[in-house]
């Protein structure tokens, strides 16, 4: 028997409605803001202080963007941050987090204490600026990778993840004689892929947004990821990312918003199309990881 709902219960649901829908247009507006301002024309640009279906599309933006090579040196630097550096953070995170989680390894608490505590404190941004110096990566994309190769929250969750695995499962393999390195890798590891999906994912993000640890280590312009061109761009309006002297006599170069507009298009894309094929571990992975302590 279907229940009726009453009228407290259907007005409940018609003002979250309304509400959950506002959240959501506050949310792709300004995406949509973005990539119209970037196909509209100089004209519409200047006449219209707000765009969001441009009455005609121009490729102006986009064709100076890429009139350099510039932006796709700059877009190759941050695809290679993003794919070593995710790549070390697992690596390095799981590699920890595995004797961490288990209960016979000696001095495990003290250790996941000095783990806890980098979250609450840290060296600053001085003395980690003198480490890197000391270790010789300014000027190198490992500067960019190694200062933060561990997270210490995404440590803790994937940690906890690994206790949730059955104990029977290492009391088998080794049982058939494998060690520990090859537990580790043979059946936790394939075990936790949704964990690792995840927080894969988290620093895949981290690292392709990352500016403020380029400017402070690179000095070579030519070494910057996108986000610090895209800065370098809001700053200096085009900041030198095009030239319209390599474009057709009738070319008419963009305004600064459009140009802003298109590298912040080409910015952001990228990793918004990796999102869809993550996304279903998001809630399985972070969820499993957060059961247990």
């Amino acid at each position: 028997m279907r229940i009726k709902a009453s009228l407290g219960s259907k007005v409940f649901d018609g003002v979250n409605m309304g509400l959950l829908i506002l959240f959501a247009l506050a949310t792709i507006i300004p995406f949509i803001y973005v990539i119209a301002g970037s196909f509209a024309t100089q004209k519409e640009l200047l006449t219209k202080g707000f765009i969001l279906f441009p009455t005609e599309f121009s490729l102006d933006a986009y064709r100076y963007i890429f009139s350099t090579g510039t932006l796709m040196r700059s877009l190759g630097v941050t695809i290679y941050i993003t794919v070593v550096g995710t790549l070390i953070n697992i690596f390095m995170t799981c590699l920890m987090a595995y004797p961490l989680a288990r209960r016979d390894m000696d001095f495990r608490k003290p250790v996941m204490l000095m783990i806890i505590f980098t979250m609450l404190f840290s060296g600053g941004m001085i003395p980690t600026f003198l480490v890197v110096k000391q270790l010789g990566m300014i000027d190198t994309y490992w500067s960019l990778l190694v200062p933060g190769a561990i997270s210490a929250f995404n440590l803790i969750i994937i940690k906890n993840f690994f206790q949730q695995l059955p104990e029977s499962l290492e009391e088998s393999a080794k049982i058939d004689g494998c060690n520990d390195l090859m537990i580790f890798i043979k059946i936790v590891l394939p075990l936790s892929m949704p964990a690792i999906a995840t927080f894969s994912l988290f620093y895949a993000v981290g690292h392709w947004n990352t500016f403020f640890n380029a400017i402070l280590y690179i000095n070579d312009n030519n070494k910057w990821p996108i986000q610090v061109l895209l800065r370098q761009i809001v700053i200096l309006a085009s900041g030198g990312i095009g030239d319209s002297t390599a474009m057709e006599s009738e070319y008419v170069t963009p305004p600064e918003q459009a140009v802003k507009m298109a590298v912040i298009v080409m910015s952001t894309l990228p990793i918004l199309l990796v999102y869809p094929f993550l996304q279903k571990h998001f809630a399985k992975g972070v969820l499993l990881g957060s059961v247990k302590g």
